[in-house]
């Protein structure tokens, strides 16, 4: 590139609070077998993880995306608690 300024190739990174709901169990895993390693919050970890890639590993730039993914496996377990004490299944 002779004379251009140089192109930035990071991704941009996505809003946090995207990811701040839990994926419902069921619909999220239909296909896949159940684990214990299934996590309906995987999308804001990855988000957190492609912040930490973007940011070469400067946790301080990336709380947002930590604080949402706490909050997202906050309301998934105790959305699982709610339902085992009504004798739904787990979702």
């Amino acid at each position: 590139m002779a004379g251009g300024a140089p192109q930035d190739t990071q991704p941009t990174l996505p809003d946090p609070n995207q990811n701040a709901q839990p994926k419902s169990y069921i619909e999220k895993f239909r296909d896949r077998p159940r684990t214990k390693f299934v996590d309906p919050c995987e999308d804001a970890a990855k988000a957190s993880l492609t912040c930490m890639d973007h940011h070469s590993y400067d946790r301080d730039k990336c709380s947002d995306f930590f604080q949402v993914y706490r909050d997202c496996k906050k309301q998934w377990m105790e959305e699982r608690k709610a339902d085992r004490r009504a004798g739904r299944p787990v979702k």
